[in-house]
């Protein structure tokens, strides 16, 4: 039992190196949620009455928050939580964004593009003044200027596989495209029969480019020109990679949260935090004296095990999960509560010290466990089920829960072993 608790307590001082590495330096290297490092909040809701004929809500729905996720993820923003709710709507949180209005741009645009002829034979003016031909439509680029475009849609942004922003010549930059297989072909095919002819490239109804097919083109790839910005060059990159969504998106409701309330919101859970923890602490040493100075240690490594395992898991701390931080605390020193008073009944009963230590933590496990373990499941339902900041209290209640048992039961245990060991009957303080 002696080489036991001393391979425990080994353990422990191995840990508490590598969570002080991890952790170090404080308040670096845990990922703040929207609530606490401010951003934005976002709820889309799909346009149904859009939806091509024959497609299901659900399965447009779940495209959409696919396609939303590409999206964000190649925008950059670090620990965003994207997540359904109810049949049509789809919940955006995005932590630390510094510009919202390129944010919304990015994930709200329908990113349909297409290849059209334009009608050159047609009438412009004509159809300026509502006279469109038949199988004819008005588009404009985004300077304003008209077309008349053929409405049939010769090739869609299905047949890209892959899209990048290159330099121009002059600097300029553009956004080159590469086709599948089948889309190559397609291409290939689309430009062979209308040598002479301008091909429009239009993305959401916006026509982008209108060049002339020179020659037929069988290498699979296509240029996009618009007098594009880097930054606009980048995000269109980043809608034709991510793909089209297949139903429109609304905006329905957009919340900025300010960092100011964020770092309030820090200032006041790290306060109430405080003074619960040093309460506990000042409670468990006065009631339980030298008992309760090792669930006091016990108590501070779990706090160190459980920042520490947010690190290492890359999980983010928002408001709620501080509370689960908090009631980490309290749970922590229930266990040790449960353990004392045990080990005091056998000690009326007149036992040795260490036989009522041995007889202490054996009945008072059962219920340890039983109260954590019943604890541990809610909290993950509430994290399988939750989103945004009910993930986050899940979160930090279940690593608490994992971390109080392995510190209330096995390391203070190994501390009372170490101490009693060779001496049995040793008065025991508590």
């Amino acid at each position: 039992m002696r080489r036991f608790s001393r391979w425990v307590l080994l353990l422990v001082v191995v840990l508490v190196a590598l969570s002080i590495w991890a952790v170090y330096p404080p308040g670096k290297k845990i990922n703040l949620g929207l609530d606490l490092k401010g951003g934005m909040h976002l709820v889309l809701e799909a346009d149904v009455r859009r939806l091509p004929p024959g497609e299901s809500v659900k399965d447009a729905v779940d495209s959409a928050l696919e396609v939303i996720r590409n999206r964000i993820d190649q925008f950059g923003v670090r620990e965003p939580t994207i997540a359904r709710e109810g049949q049509t709507r789809i919940v955006v949180d995005l932590p630390g964004i510094k510009d919202p209005q390129r944010a919304i741009d990015l994930i709200g645009k329908t990113a349909l593009l297409e290849f059209k002829l334009l009608d050159e034979k047609g009438d412009l003016q004509e159809a300026l003044k509502g006279n469109v031909p038949p199988g004819d439509e008005v588009l404009y680029d985004s300077e304003g200027k008209a077309y008349l475009v053929k409405q049939k849609t010769l090739l869609t942004g299905r047949a890209i596989r892959d899209a990048r922003v290159q330099i121009g010549q002059w600097g300029q930059p553009y956004v080159a495209l590469d086709f599948t297989g089948e889309g190559a072909k397609e291409f290939a095919d689309i430009t062979g029969k209308h040598v002479g002819e301008r091909l429009a490239i239009i993305l959401d109804d916006v026509v982008k480019s209108a060049p002339v097919i020179k020659t037929r083109i069988t290498g699979g790839k296509a240029v996009i020109e618009g007098n594009f910005t880097m930054e606009e060059a980048n995000e269109l990159r980043i809608v034709l990679r991510s793909g089209a969504l297949p139903v429109p998106l609304n905006i329905i409701q957009n919340t900025t949260v300010g960092p100011s309330l964020g770092r309030d919101s820090i200032r006041k859970g790290l306060i109430s935090g405080l003074i619960g923890l040093i309460a506990v602490i000042v409670f468990m040493a006065v009631y339980y004296k030298k008992a309760g100075l090792i669930a006091n240690a016990a108590l501070i490594l779990n706090l160190l095990f459980l920042m520490a395992a947010l690190v290492a898991l890359k999980a983010t701390l928002t408001l709620p999960g501080i509370a689960g931080i908090i009631l980490t605390i309290g749970m922590s020193i229930d266990a040790n509560v449960i353990i004392f008073e045990r080990i005091r009944e056998e000690l009326r009963r007149e036992r040795a010290p260490r036989s009522a230590v041995d007889v202490g933590y054996e009945r008072a496990l059962r219920t340890i466990l039983d109260a954590n373990i019943t604890t541990l499941i809610t909290a993950l339902i509430l994290f399988q089920f939750g989103t945004g900041p009910i993930k986050g209290f899940a979160t930090t209640l279940s690593i608490g829960i994992l971390a109080s048992l392995f510190t209330a039961v096995v390391v203070t245990r190994a501390i009372f072993n170490l101490i009693l060991e060779g001496r049995p009957v040793q008065k025991l303080s508590i």
